[in-house]
């Protein structure tokens, strides 16, 4: 059985509230993956891309803790990439 994909980052904020789900790019996610530590503890900006090809600025000073989980399936979350063929397209 193949390792499932934890591309899904879910950021929880200082002030609380509901979790931020992104969906990032499988590159992204590894290299995120290893410097995640360092950039919630000295609170830095970083700017991955999603997995819809845009990239979101995060400020790891307001978030509270972070961590790395699967998406669920037919899950439609921050930068998840489109699976229907509704709405505009570019």
């Amino acid at each position: 059985m193949s390792e499932p994909k934890k591309n899904a980052l879910v950021l929880h904020l200082a002030s609380g509230g509901e979790p931020l789900v992104y969906a990032l790019s499988p590159a992204a996610a590894e290299d995120l993956a290893s410097r995640l530590p360092t950039v919630l503890t000295s609170g830095a900006v970083d700017a991955p891309e999603l997995e819809d090809g845009a990239t979101v600025a995060i400020n790891f000073a307001h978030i509270a803790t972070a961590h790395f989980d699967e998406l669920p399936p037919l899950s439609r979350v921050y930068g998840s990439a489109a699976k229907s063929g509704r709405g505009f397209r570019a």
